[in-house]
């Protein structure tokens, strides 16, 4: 009679639980190193975006210091025009807010009763409400948004150290890829190369195609906003499509003041209904025409991952977990491409059905 040996469970077993123990230990790390995991990321990803161009700068006999700051103006200048935007977006709303709680005050009476009578809600109850909320609205709301704007200690290191890092990787590029060349087998340099160059070119080449992504979205955002006569209807449609950037409920958010403002604005209820539409509209757009067709499967992740990864990185990192998980996992996906042993993980992280790991 054949017997298991028992070391062979425990063998089996152990494999699962050092990957559990690795991701548990990890996320902890991840989550109180926040202030520097964070802008070191940040500035990674933005040296793999500069890199061709600076690249192409040495190229020309351009010193490698002035390329990256001349790279690093430019990132600069988008940064601040979209803080610009949203500063003036913002300000435009709260300088209209008065008028909007007019406005609902005076059309609360209506409202209340269709909330009596779709909802069972009585008016009593919506008047207590109402009466919270709208209780010094200036001052309530602006603390709210300039809580959420407000320069706190991680936004003041990120902001500071994002572009150190970044200019850190892109200056010292070689001693990285050395010091990665002496951690991995001589037999799998040429992978490692390989790993290397497909992550810059395919992030590179989504975030450009992202990029204009958000000028067709934005174009279309403001030509609908104009055609229905809304006031800066082209900050509007620029903040629409920038905020998109924060997946899911970035369009939520950027889409508030226009529908406000239409509201506030125009008489009929038609004109917030079209705005909501518009922005329907272009999402659907962007979702199923535009993305695919300029930018493609660049990264070719699974809904799936991304939408777990979306959740985790938000609990970690909050919105900086957010935007950073996508490119996170998409180079984990282009690593685990060209290493078998990780085949289960690519499987997870692939879009394609069927598909076989390099």
């Amino acid at each position: 009679m054949n017997l298991r040996n028992p070391s062979e469970k425990v063998d089996f077993l152990s494999q699962p639980l050092k990957w559990v123990l690795f991701v548990f230990f990890g996320s902890l790390v991840l989550y109180y190193a926040k202030v520097v995991f964070s802008p070191l990321l940040f500035g990674l990803l933005i040296a793999m975006i500069m890199y061709p161009a600076c690249k192409k700068m040495e190229e020309k006999r351009i010193s490698r210091g002035l390329a990256i700051g001349i790279c690093l103006f430019f990132i600069t200048l988008l940064v601040l025009s979209l803080i610009w935007l949203l500063e003036v977006q913002v300000s435009i709303f709260l300088d209209k807010l008065p008028l909007l709680t007019e406005r609902l005050a005076g059309s609360s009476e209506s409202a209340m009763m269709w909330f009596e009578g779709t909802f069972g809600i009585s008016a009593n109850d919506q008047t207590v409400f109402f009466q919270k909320f709208t209780k010094n609205p200036e001052n309530s709301i602006a603390k709210i948004i300039t809580g959420i704007f407000s320069a706190t200690v991680s936004t003041l290191v990120l902001l500071l150290l994002t572009p150190i890092f970044s200019a850190l990787f892109l200056y010292h590029r070689g001693t990285f890829v050395r010091f990665l060349k002496s951690i991995v087998h001589p037999e799998h340099h040429l992978k490692l190369n390989l790993i290397l160059n497909e992550s810059i070119l395919s992030y590179f080449q989504f975030a450009k195609g992202t990029f204009y992504v958000y000028c067709i979205v934005g174009i279309l955002n403001s030509i609908g906003l104009l055609l229905l006569g809304i006031e800066n209807a082209i900050i509007y449609g620029l903040i629409a499509a920038l905020m998109t950037i924060i997946p899911y409920i970035g369009i939520f958010i950027s889409a508030a003041i226009p529908v406000s403002i239409a509201y506030l604005t125009k008489d009929s209820m038609w004109y917030p209904i079209g705005v909501i539409a518009i922005f329907t509209i272009v999402q659907y757009l962007e979702a199923n025409v535009i993305y695919p067709k300029v930018v493609g499967a660049q990264l070719n992740l699974s809904t799936w991952a991304t939408l777990v990864g979306i959740v985790v990185g938000t609990i970690i990192w909050g919105i900086a977990g957010m935007i950073l998980i996508t490119p996170m996992l998409a180079i984990l996906k282009i690593v685990s491409d060209y290493i078998p042993e990780w085949k289960p993980l690519n499987i997870l992280l692939n879009r394609a059905e069927g598909y076989q790991p390099k």
